[in-house]
């Protein structure tokens, strides 16, 4: 009598449910990786709409020695037109004594968890050669918005 091994085809039960939970657990820590990771890239339009805007208003300080007071003095069309879109609600400019700021609001329907629109702000430092550095952060929260996580600004304004 002769006794026949069987040659396992297949992955067994426990094999599966290995499996399966590390792809789980993978897929926990991966999915809010790309969640910052889509923000933070939707973050990144209002600053490519705003390079025109700021470049407009660094020329205008170099050719007249001081800040334009309104984006219309500076040459610049209404500020809706600019930058509203479907990731930015608004945007807002003024003039402090250390020079020009622009706070970008955004819609929270663009960022996970949020109830809030969030904002940001490019704060413009003159300097005494005549040009303009922008330096970016979370808004100051003062009006309409909560303050940017910073998690989710552009690049460039996270340092």
């Amino acid at each position: 009598m002769t006794v026949q091994k069987r040659v396992q085809q297949g992955f067994t039960l426990i094999e599966l449910m290995i499996v399966i939970a590390i792809v789980g657990i993978l897929a926990a820590i991966a999915l809010p990786a790309y969640q910052d990771y889509t923000v933070r890239a939707k973050m990144s339009e209002p600053m490519a709409k705003l390079a025109e805007s700021k470049t407009t208003i660094a020329e205008y300080f170099v050719t007249n020695s001081v800040v334009p007071a309104t984006l219309a003095v500076a040459g610049i069309e209404g500020q809706e037109s600019i930058i509203a879109t479907e990731i930015v609600r608004d945007m807002t400019y003024d003039v402090n004594s250390g020079g020009p700021i622009v706070n970008i609001f955004v819609h929270a329907s663009v960022l996970p968890g949020e109830t809030n629109d969030l904002a940001f702000q490019l704060s413009g430092i003159t300097r005494d050669d005549g040009s303009i550095t922008w330096v970016c952060q979370p808004g100051d929260g003062a009006s309409q918005a909560t303050p940017m996580k910073t998690k989710w600004l552009p690049a460039n304004c996270r340092g």
